[in-house]
């Protein structure tokens, strides 16, 4: 894993390379920032679950999936007027939005390269993932209709903008490795899930710490909901009037935005979250069930634990 995985850190800043300076360190520049990798990571375990692997269609899939996600990095800056990725200033920041998007779209366009190597089939799945990714940003972007439920928009919200991406880790693990259709349709089952609890679980960290290389309560001044605020807003309790109020109002200031993470730290809503994100890490290993048993299962199901008890 330690041997492929830097392989693919390899291969990943030589595909980012453009014709020009600019171009190359514009789009490294979140690769370099580093990352955890769970995407990839995905695909190396899912590769287990099948016969012989080619190595190089292997050290595709993770590329794909990666140059994906830190593609939608670039836009998810822009829309959110970010300062900070990853400890580093954004990249809207460093040069500009504009370039900042373009980048984006450019490293979507190596991915696109990388997958076509692939195959038809892997193509048509990274295309519905793409659009799924769209689709989810929209539906945060708009925000939920006045008679729908705000926290089950938002699940789907999650599900289409993280747990797409993860689940189509894991499938294209089994696929380069011949894996057939019910073991595909575990890992998807598991990658979804798991990516749900992923998302989830920054939702309270971006409440709860002060280094994850972000600024904290990010989310919050964007006014993007999470969990934990969502959680917050539907209390009844007259005491939580104060905190309901910041949530909802301008937290461009910065003592208004300490305020409002103080308030929520010591509310409830966050060991409620942490329960309800607990409870889903559960879902997810139950999907292994069907799976072979052995070390790729063990560390999958070792992946729910670790995402619930991260700190960063």
């Amino acid at each position: 894993m330690k041997q492929r995985l830097a392989v693919i850190e390899e291969r990943l800043l030589e595909r980012a390379g453009g014709q020009t300076e600019l171009v190359t360190q514009a789009a490294q520049h979140i690769i370099n920032a580093g990352g955890k990798r769970f995407r990839p990571v995905l695909v190396l375990l899912a590769s287990h679950f099948g016969g012989s692997v080619e190595e190089e269609d292997l050290i595709r899939a993770a590329l794909v999936v990666e140059l994906t996600h830190v593609a939608s990095l670039y836009h998810d800056d822009v829309m959110d007027d970010a300062d900070l990725r990853r400890g580093a200033p954004s990249a809207n920041r460093q040069w500009q939005n504009s370039v900042a998007i373009l980048v984006g779209d450019f490293l979507f366009a190596r991915a696109s390269t990388t997958v076509a190597e692939l195959g038809v089939d892997y193509v048509m799945l990274q295309a519905e993932t793409f659009a799924r990714l769209v689709q989810g940003q929209i539906a945060e972007t708009i925000g939920p209709a006045d008679d729908a439920d705000a926290l089950a928009h938002y699940l789907q919200v999650v599900a289409d903008k993280t747990g797409s991406l993860i689940a189509t880790s894991a499938v294209f693990g089994g696929m380069v490795s011949g894996a057939p259709g019910g073991v595909l349709e575990a890992l998807r089952a598991y990658g979804e899930e798991i990516g749900i609890v992923f998302q989830l679980s920054d939702d309270i960290i971006d409440i709860t710490s002060d280094v994850t290389g972000k600024t904290p309560g990010t989310d919050l001044r964007e006014g993007v909901p999470t969990l934990p605020t969502l959680l917050a807003l539907r209390s009844e309790d007259p005491a939580d009037a104060r905190l309901q109020e910041l949530i909802r109002s301008d937290l461009s200031d910065d003592a208004a935005l300490a305020e409002t993470i103080t308030l929520l730290r010591g509310h409830r809503a966050i060991d409620e979250a942490k329960a309800f994100v607990a409870e889903r890490a559960e879902n997810a290993r139950r999907m292994l069930d069907p799976l072979p048993d052995g070390p790729a299962k063990d560390a999958l199901a070792e992946l729910c634990d670790q995402v619930v008890t991260r700190a960063v």
